[in-house]
């Protein structure tokens, strides 16, 4: 199937996009930011734990207006909205560096989606977590080993079998906003192979261990399980069945995280267009310098570059999805290479001020930071996508 035009962003998505950009901007200000990520760097950076605050009421204003719907199957209570739908939303919150449990939420939906499709995946497993989310419950994935990989599979959770459930024993490393979220979905190895399990943030045995980390607008943190029993309801993917899903599922992962960190390179180049008009120099704004402007002009051909990739991948995900890794991949790449120079421009172009605490620049630079690592960066992807087509 060909792709439609402007890949299927439609009046729909459009809506979408605009009514969450108001949101964001009414509820998720930057004062609204700054109380809910730290208020000095002695709090942020030199308490044992760092702060996780997120605004519960704003998250109940996005299961209202039913944010937590869109990627779910309508057997699941969902609405089943197009990938370049949650691409769009993902962007909105790398705009306003929303710290919430959104686009963990958003991560974990469509690894569910996928279990779901699955001509193996257990009966109510999915659909039941699935479920969950549409209500409302926060949602992250422990999917990640302590090097970082989760592609090989090499889950450092270990599963066994237990007359009738499973127990897991490990620790998933690097789980997204895991103090705000209230269920996780665990890839874990047993006998059989690689499964995906439904553990609620309550269960017994569970753990969870707050990481230190740059980035201020999430929280990450490692999941300790300790005999955690999985019940049949909690089966998403029974072992050996997990791989099949993680793979189905990456184009998405890849493409939400590379939406949000062109929301968030677009800001970075607002906010220094904006600077740079005000703050002058010489009698003239910053602006009306040459070796001002043309950073300013190159950050905006990167966003705009790494944008149609994003919804180029997006789009093959709903239409082509023979081709949706291979573009997620290059996606990803090119997101990444963006996040990196707008977010050095950003603070280089504010001058000494863009190095301090003071400067709202480094929030979104942070969470670049974080992003450009997660699920692999450009030279990881760009490894990958030698793969593919060697």
């Amino acid at each position: 199937m060909a792709q439609p035009k402007d890949f299927g962003f439609g009046e729909e998505e459009k809506m979408l996009r605009d009514s969450a950009r108001r949101l964001l901007e009414k509820e998720a200000g930057i004062d609204t930011l700054r109380r809910s990520t730290a208020g000095s760097h002695e709090a942020a950076y030199e308490s044992d734990i760092q702060p996780a605050e997120w605004n519960d009421d704003l998250w109940k204003q996005m299961v209202a207006l039913g944010w937590t719907t869109l990627g779910a199957p309508e057997e699941a209570g969902g609405v089943d909205m197009k990938m370049v739908a949650m691409a769009a939303l993902a962007e909105e919150a790398g705009r306003a560096a929303l710290p919430s449990p959104l686009v963990a939420t958003l991560l974990a939906t469509r690894v569910l989606r996928a279990a779901a499709r699955a001509a193996s995946a257990a009966a109510d497993g999915p659909r039941t977590a699935l479920e969950r989310i549409v209500g409302g419950t926060p949602t992250s994935l422990g999917i990640t080993d302590e090097f970082g990989s989760w592609e090989a599979r090499d889950t450092s959770v270990a599963v066994r079998k237990s007359r009738d459930s499973y127990v897991l024993e490990g620790t998933a490393y690097f789980v997204q906003d895991a103090r705000k979220a209230r269920q996780f979905i665990v890839s874990a190895r047993g006998d059989a192979g690689v499964g995906l399990f439904a553990v609620d943030a309550s269960a017994p045995g569970l753990t969870i261990v707050p990481d230190q980390i740059v980035d201020l607008t999430r929280d990450q943190a490692r999941l300790s399980l300790d005999g955690v029993e999985a019940a049949a309801a909690d089966i998403i993917s029974a072992p050996g069945d997990g791989d099949q899903v993680l793979d189905a599922a990456t184009p998405d992962l890849l493409t939400i995280v590379a939406a949000d960190m062109c929301g968030a390179a677009e800001w970075q180049l607002q906010t220094t267009v904006e600077y740079a008009q005000i703050r002058t120099q010489f009698d003239h704004p910053l602006g009306f310098f040459q070796a001002v402007k043309h950073p300013i002009v190159n950050m905006m051909i990167d966003i705009d570059r790494a944008r149609s990739l994003v919804y180029n991948a997006a789009c093959a995900i709903d239409t082509e999805p023979e081709r949706a890794l291979r573009f997620a991949r290059m996606a990803k790449a090119a997101a990444t290479d963006t996040a990196a120079f707008c977010s050095s421009r950003s603070v280089q172009l504010h001058g000494g001020i863009g190095f301090t605490w003071e400067c709202d620049v480094h929030l979104w630079f942070k969470r670049q930071l974080h992003n450009q690592a997660y699920l692999g960066d450009a030279a990881y992807q760009r490894g990958k996508l030698s793969e593919l087509i060697a």
